[in-house]
Parts: structure tokens; sequence; C-alpha cells
């Protein structure tokens, strides 16, 4: 990068580029909502240091680190007031000093980027996915995924928009197994009032505060009755107090087969843990894949940003044909949450710009741009628009 000599003087706040009912997605990408049980509600951490931010950024395994050094040049560039205190965390090893380095790092910054890190599931059972551990320590509770067609990605369904709570903390994610006998396995799926009461309290606020007409909570409490039927009893309860928001439910599996067949009658959902991991990555495959959606992950004190799908994508790493879409995105979503929305307008605009104008798209949805192409172009468009920034 050359020196910040050369920059061009700053610009109004770019608009977003696209109307109806995408024209939301500035402002919830970056919601964050706290219970009406919760103490307080989540603030960003304060700028420090000049009026700059520190983030703590896990680079993760596969594709994670080559799309957040992209995301850090895109920043620079941009002269977005960010430091990055990178933590990596290697999945291969059995202790967990590693991941307790980067949960200490969260907890001093407030905020946190990350690539996914993957899950060997051939270590022994006591290894636990670092995912996991870094999520249920830090008591991110609400996974949030917005899912919605993008302009100038060709799909099968159009104008899709349906947003997804996941519980974040529980349910067949809670890391209770044993072997009863031999060849006997017993797994446990924990679900408890208090947080579904929790998940549904922020599903509904998240839908009140975003204009959204119904929530749909997902379920399988035909079979599971007692534990699926708590989930959906405290949905029925957080509902009664949302009037003026239209509550239904629906079993996962013909969930899955209503949103592949028709996906814009969904609006909010709200699910345990489990379901949300399927049900998230069927609406990314219904939007163009899991190159092109952004995540987060809240909790009453801290929120961590990363793509939606947590796929690593290790066939494909080091080959310079990623998507970086979807962790600019999420990059995006943590500069509205510090609060640096001029920012996160300029970057997002810019994304979406070269997606749909300039028509440079990645192998993934049927281009032949590389990664290191596309966020050139990306850049060329945030400079061209007078933002401050370097020389490309």
């Amino acid at each position: 990068m050359a020196s910040p000599s050369g920059v061009l003087s700053m610009s109004k706040l770019i608009k977003p580029l696209w109307g109806g009912r995408l024209r939301n997605t500035v402002n919830v990408f970056g919601a964050t909502l706290t219970s009406r049980r919760e103490k307080s509600s989540l603030t960003p951490p304060p700028a420090k240091y000049g009026g700059r931010h520190t983030v703590t950024l896990i680079p993760g395994d596969g594709i994670g680190p080559e799309l957040l050094n992209h995301v850090r040049e895109v920043f620079r560039f941009s002269c977005v007031p960010v430091d990055f205190e990178v933590v990596h965390v290697n999945s291969s090893l059995a202790t967990e000093d590693d991941i307790n380095n980067a949960i200490t790092a969260i907890r001093r910054n407030g905020v946190a980027l990350k690539g996914n890190i993957e899950t060997i599931h051939t270590m022994p059972p006591s290894v636990k996915s670092r995912n996991n551990l870094l999520r249920t320590t830090l008591d991110l509770y609400a996974n949030v995924m917005h899912c919605q067609s993008l302009p100038g990605v060709q799909t099968r369904h159009k104008n899709i928009d349906i947003m997804i709570i996941r519980e974040n903390t529980e349910g067949e994610y809670s890391s209770l197994e044993h072997e009863s006998v031999a060849g006997v396995v017993e797994s446990l799926k924990i679900i408890t009032r208090n947080n579904s009461l929790r998940i549904a309290d922020y599903a509904f606020r998240l839908a009140r505060e975003k204009g959204r007409r119904r929530v749909t909570a997902v379920h399988k409490a035909n079979i599971m009755k007692l534990g699926d039927g708590l989930f959906l009893q405290c949905c029925r309860e957080v509902a009664a107090g949302y009037p003026d928001i239209t509550f239904d439910s629906m079993i996962v599996d013909n969930t899955t087969m209503q949103l592949v067949s028709k996906p814009e009658q969904f609006d909010v959902m709200v699910m345990p843990n489990l379901y949300g991991n399927v049900v998230s990555n069927v609406c990314a495959g219904l939007v163009g894949g899991p190159g092109l959606v952004p995540g987060a992950n809240y909790g009453r004190n801290y929120a961590v940003f990363e793509t939606a799908t947590r796929n690593t994508g290790k066939s494909i790493a080091n080959r310079n044909i990623a998507n970086p879409t979807a962790m600019l995105l999420a990059s995006c979503m943590m500069l509205d949450h510090l609060k640096l929305h001029d920012h996160a307008s300029s970057i997002r605009n810019a994304v979406l710009t070269t997606m749909n104008e300039t028509r440079l798209h990645t192998v993934d949805i049927g281009g032949q741009g590389t990664t290191s192409e596309v966020v050139q172009s990306i850049m060329r468009f945030i400079q061209s628009k007078g933002q401050l920034t370097t020389e490309l």
C-alpha cells in the first residue's frame, strides 16, 4: 500500500444503491439487541487511542486468513479507524490455550472479526469445538443472519428477505456425550427455559425494530415433546407480549421443504441451535451460496462477526478464487456495531456495486474473477466516490 500522503477529499455519505425491501440492509446488518430481561443494552466499546477502535481478529482456517487480509487491505485503503489485534487459533492442538487467548482478547476489546476455525472430528471427544467454546464462554447467545437476494446474483428465487435468529449456546451443541455401555452413545440436548425466553424475546424485539410482521418458530416438538416443546412454549409466551407481530410455528423438516419451494412466506425465523445451522445453510444456498451471506453473534457484553455459514473453505484456500463478499459484509456489520456508519456504508455500497454494475463475479456465482480482482474493483469504486483513501 502507498503512504496516506496522497489522499482524496471526503465526500458525503454514500446512499444505499437499491430500493424496496433491500433498502433495509444497511439498518439490519449491525442490529444489536438485548433482551428486556437483561439489565443493560449491548453497546460497542468506546473508541480509544485517538478515536481508533481495537478489534480482535481471528484468522481461522481455510480461506479465513486470506479473506481477512483483504478486509484489512480495504480498511487501510479506506482509512477506517480500526486496529486489529491478531490472535491465531490452531485447530489441530488438543490444548485450549490458544482459544483461551482469543477469548481473553475479545473480553479486552469487546468486538471480534473471525474466520471459521475447523473442528476436526477425528480428534478425541475431550477436544471441544473452538467455535463452540468461544460462543458459550462469552455467552454469545444470538446468532443473526440476514438472508436476502443480492443485486446481480442469478438465483432460482427472487426477492428473498429472511432474518434467521439462532440460539447459540445450548441444544445439541452442549458437548455432553458419553458411552453408557459398549456400543451405546448418549448425546444430550439441553433446552432451558431462561435461554429459550431470551432468544425468543430477542427475535421479537428485532422484528419490531426492523418493521417485520411475522416471526416463525422452527421446532420438532411433535417428537421431542419436552425439549422442543419447552422451546415452543417459551416462544408462545413471548409472542403474547407482541400483539403487533404475527406468530406461527413450523416443524423443521417441513421448514426446509417450504424454504426451497416458497421462501417468500418467511420473514423472521427463530430456532434452537442445530436447526439454525441447517436452516441458515439452506437459506444461504437460496441466495447464491456461502460466499455471500454475513453473520453476527451477539451477547450482553460482546459481539463477534463472521461469515454466516461458518464454512472453512479448505478446498479453495490459497487459490485466489474465494468470494470475499460475505467477509466484507460481515466487516461492515462490525463497523455499524462500532457506530462507524459512514465507513460501513461506503464499503457495503462498493461491494454491491461491484457485484451488480461491473458484474465482476467469482467462480462460485458463475464468474471468472479472482478474489484480488474483486477487492481491487471495490477499492476503485470507493476511491471514485471521493472517500478519504490512500492510493491504490
